[in-house]
Order: C-alpha cells, then structure tokens, then sequence
C-alpha cells in the first residue's frame, strides 16, 4: 500500500512496484484515506510518506499499526530530520528512507520491510545508534528494575538497532546465524517483546541502563 499526497510521486512509486512484482493492493492520498481502507486492503507493507495534508505521519502509523497490526510501515519521507526518525519509529515504523535513495534500494528497503527487518538510509541508521547510545546509558525510568541484558546481547542489540540482518551481524563478531538468532529471542524474552521493531523501539523509548558497553568480539 503506497500512502502519498502527491499523484506522480504515489503514482510512480505503486508503478515501480508493481513492475518489481509486488501486488500494489491500495494507494492513499492522505491519512484519513489510509486508515478507512488499510483493514480491508490488509497490506504487508505500507510506503508512507510523514508530510500529509491532513494528519502527521506519525500519527498515522499509529492508527495503521492499531487497524492493521500485521502490516509494517516504511516511511518514505524528504525529510531526514533526526526527530522526524526517531518519532516515526517509536509510532511503530519499521524503517525509514529518504525519497533521494535509488530504485535499488528502495526496492531492497521493501523486501526486508516485509521480512521485518528494520531498514533505513545508512546515515540514518547512525542517528537512531546514537540515540540508543545516549538512552542507554541514561538512568532508566522508573529507577534500576530494567530487564538485565548480558553484554552480547546488548552488543547485537546495538547492531539490530542499525538496520543489520542476522546474517550482518553474524559476519561482524564471527558467529553462526543460529548464535545471533538465539540472543536475540533471548533478549525478547527478557524484555516481554514479540519481534525485532519492538527490540529497536524499546531501546529507543527506555534505554537499557543495567548493560553496559558492548566490547569486541569473544
């Protein structure tokens, strides 16, 4: 589903993906649009831009997260603001792309949106570390009863935040696909989540101030 107030750009979009093969089921001119006809389209994904004449993107993902929960929003957007990120991923967004990114890569960028990888423009994936990095060690809400992460996990947590697959990440600290898989339930588990958006969206919501720094491989 491609969620864009401008015909050419939605238009052009919903025609590139069609012609990559994926079955474009509804396109939306703003958010009001969306939200009447995500339940019935049921979308896997939805292309949405955060800049609508009648509603914040932001808000909008909320409301498509809420109608349809099992379709996961990446937001395609001119604005590569650092708030504008972060508030998008913490409304429930999976990824977050700049309009300036290739064909390529905004085709790639949708495949792993549908796998549930998080994705985004590689500068912006340093913003959300970042911003990870500083709730992290920021004392956590609510005082010192945060769910305790061993130093792997909070290391491939880090990682996770970046938009890297567990392939990636088993590449980097030279460990098998099935190591990396299993921190990862592991830090689910502990932390009550369901999958990696909402691994990243904690971290990014609450910190995590019990673990400590991630040091090199071991």
């Amino acid at each position: 589903m491609v969620v864009d107030d401008h015909p050419m750009w939605r238009d052009a979009v919903a025609r590139d993906l069609d012609e990559a093969g994926y079955d474009v089921v509804a396109t939306a001119a703003d958010g009001a649009q969306a939200l009447r006809v995500v339940g019935a389209a049921r979308p896997d994904v939805v292309v949405l831009d955060l800049q609508l004449p009648d509603a914040s993107g932001v808000d909008v993902t909320r409301g498509l997260r809420a109608a349809c929960p099992a379709a996961r929003v990446l937001v395609l957007s001119a604005s590569g603001e650092q708030q504008d990120v972060l508030d998008a991923v913490k409304a429930g967004a999976v990824g977050y792309l700049l309009k300036s990114a290739a064909l390529p890569e905004f085709l790639d960028a949708v495949r792993r949106t549908a796998d549930g990888d998080p994705v985004f423009t590689p500068g912006l994936a340093a913003l959300v570390l970042g911003e990870f990095r500083r709730l992290a060690t920021a004392p956590a809400a609510g005082g010192g009863d945060a769910p305790r992460l061993t130093e792997r996990e909070t290391e491939i947590l880090r990682m996770v935040a970046t938009g890297m697959s567990y392939k990636q990440i088993a590449s980097r600290l030279v460990l098998s696909h099935r190591t990396v898989q299993n921190h990862v339930q592991n830090s689910l588990g502990k932390l009550h989540l369901h999958n990696r958006v909402e691994l990243v969206r904690y971290a990014i919501e609450h910190g995590l101030a019990d673990a400590s720094e991630p040091g090199g491989p071991q």
